[in-house]
């Protein structure tokens, strides 16, 4: 077998059981995996229209969509004012901000039990080489 071949094929045993457990994780906070990443990226980045926070899902908007209309009927986000009145941007509420930095404690805590036995320059290499092969699939 290429390296490259088990390469993919870590890749993949990896991601089912982390999605998993991850989404578990979520789920005692009553946090569905698509609100994660949202609250994630509001509250690393900032305020987001839903064409972005579409294209960093990379998922279709009407998916977003719905997933922000969830999270703003609980409170977590809201749209901003926009001088543009065809673009919906959307923030984190004070709620929002709160139940991210509760929920994050919970996710710390799971990812790293995950990465216990690794070190940083083990993650850093990790990290640079999954965003070289999602730039290589996204050109």
């Amino acid at each position: 077998m290429k390296t490259s071949q088990r390469f993919f094929q870590q890749l993949l045993l990896l991601y089912r059981p982390f999605e998993n457990k991850l989404v578990h994780v979520l789920g005692t906070h009553h946090i569905q995996r698509a609100q994660w990443t949202i609250l994630f990226c509001l509250y690393e980045y900032g305020s987001a229209t839903l064409v972005e926070l579409s294209s960093y899902q990379g998922v279709e908007k009407p998916t977003i969509t719905r997933t922000i209309q969830q999270l703003e009927a609980l409170g977590y986000v809201e749209q901003m004012t926009s001088q543009d009145k065809r673009e919906k941007r959307m923030q984190l509420t004070e709620l929002g901000k709160e139940t991210y930095l509760t929920v994050r404690i919970a996710v710390d805590k799971f990812e790293e039990e995950i990465v216990h036995n690794l070190t940083e320059n083990d993650l850093k290499e990790a990290i640079q080489i999954m965003s070289s092969i999602r730039n290589n699939l996204l050109k």
